[in-house]
């Protein structure tokens, strides 16, 4: 066992939280990780962490540790990033977050086309709605939309999207088409659920601001579902539109008071600070920018 891989297993440790999870994003045995800690005390001479059923508990020496170790692997980092600067091919795994529907409808061809030119990268993606927390389960970068809350992670805008308001024809047709938002209450709405609330922020052409909230006919947390309910009328949506585009082209789904706007949305790529970037990082951010650049495609083709 070599320092680098004791210094590793230990920040990794502290960082995750348990050895459990330690050994599941090192992909390594549990009973690995354990040896490794105890290698590294012995060494020492010092417990650096004390164990219970319940919690990992650094020690002074621990946490004095822990601070210089952190410090150690970021200069290595930095080190091997400077001397592969030429490198074109990197190697090396890459672990991304991205929401479940956008993913698969927009990031397929991005992420494909990344693998072709970098084919020693390993990506491993978790496609999921849940906003993952990016230093304790060893996420390197997660793709985020919408408002971000403060926090010390580094997020490069990547894209703008607009929000629309959704109904079929044929229930247009049954009530009339809505001049006004306050037109909007003689309809219920298919709501997402991943939303605190069941209100509608808007902003009027000439600029007033108010706000509505129907009645639920129904609550999801998947978009395409919530399309395919309208369609099958339902009711009302409002959704991005990167979810509703296509319905909107083939003329299932019709726009609502366009001239209005809805909750606007930017889509980021977030990452954690370090003094020195990960090229494998770098490399696949500047991708992701290169690929949305301008405005996204589906906020023209309707």
């Amino acid at each position: 066992m070599n320092r680098y891989e004791e210094i590793e297993n230990f920040v990794r440790i502290v960082e995750a939280g348990s050895i459990t999870a330690a050994a599941k994003q090192l992909r390594i045995a549990k009973s690995a990780v354990s040896r490794r800690l105890k290698e590294l005390e012995a060494r020492l001479e010092t417990q650096l962490i004390v164990r219970s059923t319940r919690k990992l508990v650094l020690t002074s020496h621990g946490h004095a540790f822990y601070e210089r170790s952190k410090s150690l692997l970021s200069d290595w980092e930095e080190m091997e990033a400077l001397m592969g600067e030429e490198q074109i091919n990197l190697k090396g795994t890459l672990r991304i977050s991205a929401p479940e529907v956008f993913g698969v409808l927009h990031l397929g061809n991005v992420i494909l086309d990344f693998m072709d030119k970098q084919p020693g990268i390993l990506l491993d993606i978790e496609y999921t709605e849940r906003k993952v927390d990016l230093i304790s389960e060893g996420i390197d970068l997660a793709i985020r939309i919408g408002a971000l809350a403060d926090s010390t992670l580094i997020a490069r805008k990547l894209a703008d999207i607009s929000t629309v308001v959704l109904a079929s024809p044929a229930l247009l047709k049954e009530k009339g088409q809505p001049k006004t938002p306050e037109d909007l209450y003689d309809f219920q709405q298919c709501a997402y659920g991943n939303n605190n609330s069941l209100s509608w922020q808007y902003r009027a052409p000439d600029g007033e601001q108010g706000q509505i909230e129907l009645e639920p006919s129904l609550i999801a947390t998947n978009g395409t579902f919530l399309c395919e309910a309208a369609i099958a009328n339902k009711g009302l949506i409002k959704l991005p539109r990167f979810i509703a585009y296509k319905y909107i082209h083939s003329g299932e789904l019709f726009e609502i008071l366009p001239d209005y706007q809805w909750s606007e949305l930017a889509i980021y790529a977030v990452y954690s600070p370090t003094r020195h970037l990960s090229p494998r990082i770098r490399m696949f951010v500047d991708h992701l920018v290169e690929c949305f650049n301008g405005t996204p495609y589906w906020e023209t083709e309707h």
